[in-house]
């Protein structure tokens, strides 16, 4: 029973792992599913480097594994590298489950492969493992992991806004008087806020309005109703006051509102986020836009 857990289930998915990358450096792969490729996009590096880092730690638990066999001193260090290899793994498919829409099937295998030798080797120890593997779940599930997806998926408007913000309201209030639709875009989804410190504004409501190849950006109810009462004169703000995609996106986000900076009409991003029932309602003056 040791030779099979300790060296035949290794050795089986060290052979997993170097089909992979073989094949992955001949551009292809065992896993044709979405969540394959959007696993690499959460890499800092090339996602091949990852298949060379489960080669190196499957061949050492393979190698210690052999060897324990004849010697207690690298039992430990069998069963060390095996559990430090879970761990990272754990890590690895979590985080995929929070921020992808699918998990790599590919790394799903290696992971049950690992969990599998686990049980073989010492089924009480992975009993033991199992408190600290979910707990390493939970504690990915609290983070606010922004979502590995797109946000703005066609042309139309997309609105940044909270149910607890008045000047939100406002908006919505105008939208649905003058029948203009739109999507919205919670600001409770750690996703959108993302994409609204990326483009630097701390406050909401934000409209972006994609049309043929070309987004704009507002933010604040004054601006942004006022794009829709006065059409002509917004032309003519709309050089210094909207961001197009054909242009440089870095532009400060002051430049993205073409009112005077004394004017308000925006609720503080991160006090609707941290206080989604009160909103900049319970937060004192509003905060003006720059």
């Amino acid at each position: 029973m040791k030779f099979i857990s300790r060296v035949f289930l290794p050795l089986l998915l060290l052979l997993y792992i170097g089909y992979e990358t073989w094949l992955k450096l001949h551009h292809h792969s065992l896993c044709s599913a979405t969540g394959c490729r959007l696993a690499g996009e959460l890499l800092r590096f090339p996602s091949i480097y990852l298949n060379y880092m489960g080669l190196a730690a499957v061949g050492a638990i393979l190698l210690f594994g052999l060897f324990s066999l004849f010697g207690k001193a690298f039992e430990k260090l069998y069963f060390i590298t095996l559990y430090t290899a879970i761990a990272f793994e754990s890590v690895m498919i979590g985080y995929q489950i929070f921020a992808n829409p699918e998990p790599c099937l590919f790394c799903l295998g290696v992971y049950g492969g690992l969990l599998l030798i686990a049980l073989a080797s010492r089924a009480r120890w992975l009993l033991y493992a199992l408190p600290m593997i979910f707990a390493l779940f939970f504690a990915l599930g609290d983070l606010a992991i922004p979502r590995n997806v797109a946000l703005i998926k066609g042309d139309g408007l997309y609105l940044i806004a909270s149910d607890h913000c008045p000047h939100c309201q406002k908006v919505k209030k105008y939208f649905a008087a003058h029948h203009i639709t739109y999507h919205k875009l919670s600001v409770n989804d750690p996703s959108v806020r993302h994409l609204a410190k990326a483009l630097g504004i701390t406050e909401i409501p934000i409209l972006i309005r994609r049309k043929g190849g070309v987004t704009t950006i507002l933010y604040g109810d004054r601006p942004i109703l006022a794009t829709f009462e006065s059409p002509e004169s917004t032309e003519t703000k709309a050089k210094s006051g909207e961001t197009s995609a054909d242009e440089n996106l870095s532009t400060p986000a002051a430049l993205l509102n073409p009112f005077n900076a004394s004017e308000k009409g925006g609720c503080s991003l991160d006090a609707v986020a941290e206080n989604p029932s009160g909103g900049c309602e319970e937060s004192g003056p509003e905060i003006p836009l720059r």
